[in-house]
């Protein structure tokens, strides 16, 4: 259904709001449909918005994807930053950032879905954005930081790269996510109830702290 131009007006006088509806029915539909079977018309509806508006704040669906992808990125960028890892004890810092980890996933399965869309793409979004680069940087720094301080205490051996760190803490609880139906079909248990979640969650943390002592 098309706008009013009294609506229409309205909405590019607050574009901030504007962008952010975009976003938030654009993450929906992209989610549910993939890139490929995602539809402008629908996201418009869903965002109560003149179908027009997506090509005047984001030019195609492109780069609307592309937005939403760096949506989702920044929101685990930011709340990472705000468990405030720096200052803590190198293990405390460690366990709190594969917790946190694990529990982002839990609660965005969005992010999955997302993810695993633009993988089937070649990352080819995420590749054309500077934005996503300049989100990583920071953390990998504070990672390497916290290992160093670990060494220094003798509580971490030498030797662990953090980027291979940090994939591994979120491949460990990526895998169990994204492949939640097929894992628990395949050993007749329900792998997304509360219990084996939080089993899951235990055995991750304690796995990679183990892999970090000397």
């Amino acid at each position: 259904m098309s706008k009013s131009p009294k609506t229409d007006t309205k909405q590019r006088r607050d574009p901030a709001a504007t962008r952010h509806k975009l976003l938030t029915a654009a993450r929906h539909e992209f989610a549910a449909r993939g890139l490929a079977g995602a539809r402008v018309d629908e996201i418009a509806a869903r965002a109560g918005v003149n179908k027009q508006l997506v090509y005047h704040y984001f030019g195609d669906k492109d780069a609307l994807y592309l937005g939403v992808l760096e949506w989702v990125y920044e929101e685990l960028r930011s709340h990472e930053r705000e468990l405030k890892l720096d200052g803590l004890p190198p293990e405390r810092a460690i366990r709190k950032l594969i917790e946190f980890s694990f529990d982002h996933l839990a609660a965005h399965p969005d992010f999955i879905v997302l993810l695993n869309d633009e993988n089937r793409g070649g990352a080819r979004h995420v590749q054309g954005s500077g934005r996503l680069e300049a989100m990583h940087s920071p953390l990998v720094d504070l990672v390497s930081k916290i290992l160093k301080e670990g060494v220094q205490q003798g509580v971490f051996r030498k030797g662990i790269n953090p980027v291979q760190l940090y994939i591994s803490i979120a491949g460990l609880s990526y895998f169990y996510f994204a492949n939640n139906p097929t894992l628990s079909a395949i050993f007749a248990r329900d792998l997304a109830s509360r219990g084996e979640r939080l089993a899951r969650r235990r055995h991750v943390v304690d796995l990679v702290l183990h892999s970090l002592r000397p």
